[in-house]
């Protein structure tokens, strides 16, 4: 196979060489590197919001173990699954924080 001048062949070319302003000591100087502020502590969660989560997360779970397992499903293994689920869910809903400050405001648009 004979290849053309500048047409798919191999070419004569260097790799590029990194500027004299681009060398690795300006980045430990630490100038003009954004650095976030560290963010603030998580709230602490009540009791039956932790119990809410482990019923969300462990109905489903439990459910798949069960399946994995081949275990018999019985009414009240799948009742404890999704009603653990479902009730974990409702909970953390009507838990939620409203904001019903501006209840008149439709949005929070631009205001021409």
């Amino acid at each position: 196979m004979v290849f053309a001048p500048g047409v798919g062949g191999p070419r004569d070319y260097e790799p590029a060489e990194p500027a004299a302003g681009d060398s690795d000591d300006a980045d430990d100087s630490g100038e003009g590197h954004f650095v976030p502020p560290e963010p603030p502590p998580l709230p602490e969660a009540d009791v039956t919001a932790k119990f809410a989560w482990l019923a969300v997360v462990g109905g489903p779970v439990l459910l798949l173990l069960a399946v994995l397992l081949q275990w018999e499903m019985t009414w009240w293994l799948t009742t404890v699954c999704v009603g653990g689920f479902l009730g974990g869910f409702v909970t953390l809903v009507a838990r939620m924080e409203h904001d019903d400050e501006d209840g008149d405001d439709p949005g929070r648009g631009a205001v021409v």
